[in-house]
C-alpha cells in the first residue's frame, strides 16, 4: 500500500502528487535531511505534511510569515489534524499552554516563529518533545549574505543539538547554486541532499515597459489586461497615493503595507482574495503565503532589490496555469535611484553609531544597563526629536540588529484583552443580535472573563461567528464606549529589544559579515536586476533561469525580448505541423535534436517547439538525445 499517496487523497482530496513533491517527501520520509528548491505556488506545504503524519510524533515548522502559520494551523484542523502555533503574539500563558500540549503529543504539527528559538523555556520544553523531524520554511533567511537574512535563524543550530536524531526539511522558493550550500552548512546537513524542481514557467510572459511616466505605463497595462492584478510599489504612503489615483481612474483598488493594523490587513486582502477589488497596490509585505490562483499580471513600478525579490513576486501571477505577465515599468531613473538605494540601505557606520546612541538616549538606558530589556519605540515621536529619516532609520536598525545588539521587530502585532464589567443579564437585556453573538462567541472560548482581563484573538472571534474583524472590533470598541466590556486592542508598535549591556558607540564593532560583505552581496544583486531589466537580447526566462544556476538553452518564447526577435510569430497551424514531425522522427527512437530533419522549418520555430514539448513533459532530455516521455 502507497502510504504516502493514501494521506494525500484521504486528507486533500488529490490522486496523486506533483512536480517534486513526492521525491522530497520520500528522502526526508528516509530520515535524510533535504533541501527542497521549489517555485513560489509549487506546493510546499504538502511536502512535510504528508511524511510527518505517516510518521509517529510532531514535526515542528519554523516560519517567519505569521499570517502563514495560523493560515496552515487553521486548515490543518479544519482536516481534523491536531496543530497549534506559537508567534510573538501569544501571551506568556497561551505560549505555556501549548508546550505543556506538545510535550503530551497533544499535535502531529507546531509552527514556530524563529525568535522562539532563544526561548530557553521553548529549548527546555523541547527536549521533552517527540519530534519526527523539522520543517524550515523561508530557508534563504538563515544566509548571511542573502537577500533576506535574519539572524534568528541562526539558532535553529541549537535544535539540531537538543534533537540531534531529527532530520531537517529546508524549503525555499528564491535560491541560487551559492545560497544552498550556505542553507545546508548553517543547518549542519550531514550530507549534501538538494532536490530542485525547475523555476520555469512556460505560462508566465517576463517583460519590462520603457514609459516616459510610470503612471501612464502602469495606465497602459492595465487597459491591456483583464483580471486580477498586483502593482508593487516600494514606498507605503506611494502605496496608499497610488491606490487612491487608480481608484479615481474608475479602476476597483485597494492597497497593503506594513504601516497597516492586522485587522485591515486582513479585511482588505480577504476583499481582494474574494474579487471585490481587481487590483491590490502594494508594498513587498503583501504576498506571503497568498494563493490566489487567476492573477493575470504583477505590475513593479519600482524596482526590485534583487532577482529573488523579483521572482517571487512575479511567480504570483498565473498560478492557475493560464497566460499571465510580471512587467516591470521603467522610466529612466532607476540607475539615479538604485545609487541612492545603496546608501539608505547601508548609511555610514558612523550614522549607525550615532542612531545607537540616540535610540539608548530616547528610551532612558544608562550606559551598561539594558541586557534583555524590551521597550516600545515610537518611531514617529524618535524622527521628530532627533531629525531622522524613517527609511535610514530603519536600515540602521536593521544593521545594530544583524550585529546583535538590538533586536528590532517591525509593527509588532500584540495581543488584545478583555473583561465584560456588566453581569450576565444586564449585558443581554441592552445588547443587539450581532453584539450577543460576539458575546456569546467569547463566553464559548474565554474563561474568567467576568473576572480579570483575559486575551482574546479577535481573528478567532472571526471565524466562530462569520463576522468580518473590522465589524468585531468596532463593536467591542463600542461596548467599551458604554462600559459594558473593558477593551484594550493589541498594540502595533515596534519593539526594541537590547540583546547586550549599553556600550558606548564607539565601542561598538561591526564585523565584514555584517556590513562589508552584505553591503557588496547587496550592489551585486541589484546590479544584477537592473542587468535584467536593460538586457534587450536574451531570453528573460532564460536570464532568469541561468541565475538560479539552471543551465537552461530553452526560449520562453512570451517574454519581450522573444517576442522582438520573432516578430513573424508562430501560429497555431505551424506549430501543430512541426510537432508531428517531431514526434514522427522520435517514434524511430532516441535522436539528437541537431540530426532532425527539419527541412523546411525556420530554426527559431523548431527551438520553440522543442522547448514547448519538453516543458508540457512531452519530451525527456537524456544526454545528447531527446525522445518521447512514457505515454506520448
Amino acid at each position: 500500500m502507497d502510504t504516502y499517496l493514501s494521506i494525500l487523497k484521504r486528507y486533500w482530496g488529490y490522486d496523486d502528487f506533483r512536480g517534486i513533491q513526492r521525491d522530497i517527501i520520500e528522502s526526508i520520509g528516509s530520515g535524510r535531511d533535504t533541501l527542497g528548491l521549489m517555485p513560489t505556488g509549487g506546493g510546499k506545504s504538502i511536502t512535510f505534511q504528508v511524511p510527518a503524519l505517516s510518521k509517529p510524533g510532531m514535526c515542528v515548522v519554523i516560519t517567519p510569515l505569521i499570517a502563514l502559520m495560523k493560515d496552515q494551523v487553521e486548515a490543518l484542523n479544519s482536516r481534523g489534524i491536531k496543530a497549534a502555533c506559537i508567534h510573538s503574539g501569544l501571551s506568556h500563558e497561551q505560549t505555556l499552554v501549548i508546550l505543556e500540549n506538545s510535550v503530551f503529543n497533544a499535535y502531529k504539527f507546531l509552527y514556530i516563529s524563529p525568535e522562539r528559538l532563544s526561548s530557553e523555556l521553548f529549548l527546555k520544553k523541547l527536549g521533552h518533545m517527540n519530534v519526527n523531524f523539522i520543517t524550515v520554511d523561508e530557508a534563504h533567511c538563515i544566509c548571511q549574505w542573502g537577500y533576506d537574512f535574519r539572524p534568528s535563524y541562526l539558532q535553529i543550530a541549537k535544535v539540531r543539538k537538543i534533537k540531534p536524531g531529527c532530520p531537517v526539511l529546508a524549503l525555499t522558493a528564491t535560491s541560487t547554486p551559492e545560497v544552498a550550500r550556505d542553507i545546508q552548512k548553517n543547518l549542519c546537513f550531514k550530507e549534501e541532499n538538494v532536490i530542485r524542481m525547475s523555476f520555469f514557467r512556460p505560462n508566465l510572459a517576463y517583460k519590462v515597459l520603457h514609459a516616459d511616466a510610470t503612471m501612464l505605463g502602469l495606465l497602459q497595462l492595465l487597459n491591456e489586461y483583464d483580471g486580477s492584478c498586483i502593482v508593487y510599489t516600494r514606498n507605503r504612503q506611494n502605496c496608499e497615493d497610488l491606490s487612491k489615483q487608480l481608484t479615481e481612474y474608475g479602476f476597483s483598488s485597494t492597497y497593503y503595507h506594513a504601516g497597516l493594523k492586522a485587522g485591515e490587513k486582513d479585511v482588505r486582502q480577504d476583499a481582494w482574495l474574494r474579487g471585490n477589488y481587481r487590483i491590490m497596490v502594494a508594498t513587498n509585505a503583501f504576498g506571503m503565503g497568498i494563493d490566489k490562483a487567476d492573477v493575470r499580471l504583477v505590475v513593479h513600478i519600482d524596482l526590485p532589490d534583487s532577482i529573488e525579490e523579483y521572482f517571487q513576486e512575479a511567480g504570483r501571477a498565473g498560478r492557475d496555469g493560464k497566460p499571465a505577465s510580471s512587467v516591470i515599468v521603467m522610466d529612466g531613473k532607476e540607475l539615479e535611484l538604485s545609487k541612492r538605494r545603496v546608501k539608505q540601505h547601508f548609511p555610514d557606520l558612523d550614522f549607525v553609531r550615532k542612531v545607537y546612541e540616540d535610540v539608548c538616549c530616547f528610551l532612558q538606558l544608562a550606559v551598561g544597563d539594558g541586557m534583555n530589556v524590551t521597550r516600545e519605540f515610537n518611531m514617529e515621536r524618535f524622527c521628530v526629536a532627533f531629525h531622522y529619516h524613517p527609511l535610514m532609520l530603519t536600515s540602521a536598525l536593521d544593521i545594530l540588529d544583524k550585529a546583535g545588539y538590538i533586536a528590532y521587530r517591525d509593527a509588532e502585532d500584540g495581543t488584545s484583552r478583555l473583561r465584560i464589567d456588566a453581569t450576565r443579564n444586564l449585558l443581554f437585556s441592552v445588547v443587539d443580535s450581532q453584539d450577543e453573538q460576539i458575546i456569546t462567541a467569547m463566553l464559548r472560548r474565554y474563561g474568567g472573563i467576568f473576572i480579570d482581563m483575559v486575551f482574546i484573538d479577535e481573528d478567532m472571534i472571526s471565524r466562530d461567528t462569520g463576522l468580518a474583524l473590522d465589524v468585531i472590533y468596532q463593536d467591542l470598541k463600542e461596548l467599551s464606549r458604554r462600559g459594558l466590556v473593558s477593551y484594550v486592542p493589541r498594540k502595533h508598535i515596534p519593539l526594541i529589544t537590547f540583546l547586550q549591556r549599553r556600550v558606548m558607540k564607539d565601542e561598538l564593532e561591526f564585523p565584514y559579515g555584517i556590513y562589508t560583505m552584505r553591503k557588496e552581496a547587496y550592489e551585486f544583486r541589484l546590479n544584477a536586476m537592473l542587468a535584467y531589466c536593460i538586457n534587450t537580447e536574451e531570453c528573460r526566462s532564460r536570464l532568469l533561469l541561468q541565475y538560479f544556476g539552471e543551465n537552461e538553452t530553452r526560449r520562453c518564447g512570451i517574454c519581450d525580448v522573444c517576442e522582438q526577435e520573432d516578430t513573424t510569430g508562430i501560429t497555431e497551424q505551424e506549430y501543430l505541423q512541426i510537432r508531428e514531425r517531431i514526434i514522427g522522427q522520435l517514434k524511430q527512437g532516441p535522436i539528437k535534436a541537431s540530426e532532425l530533419d527539419i527541412k523546411g522549418i525556420r530554426p527559431h520555430s523548431l527551438t520553440w517547439v522543442l522547448d514547448y514539448m519538453r516543458a508540457k513533459e512531452e519530451l525527456v532530455a537524456d544526454g545528447p538525445f531527446i525522445r518521447l516521455a512514457s505515454g506520448n
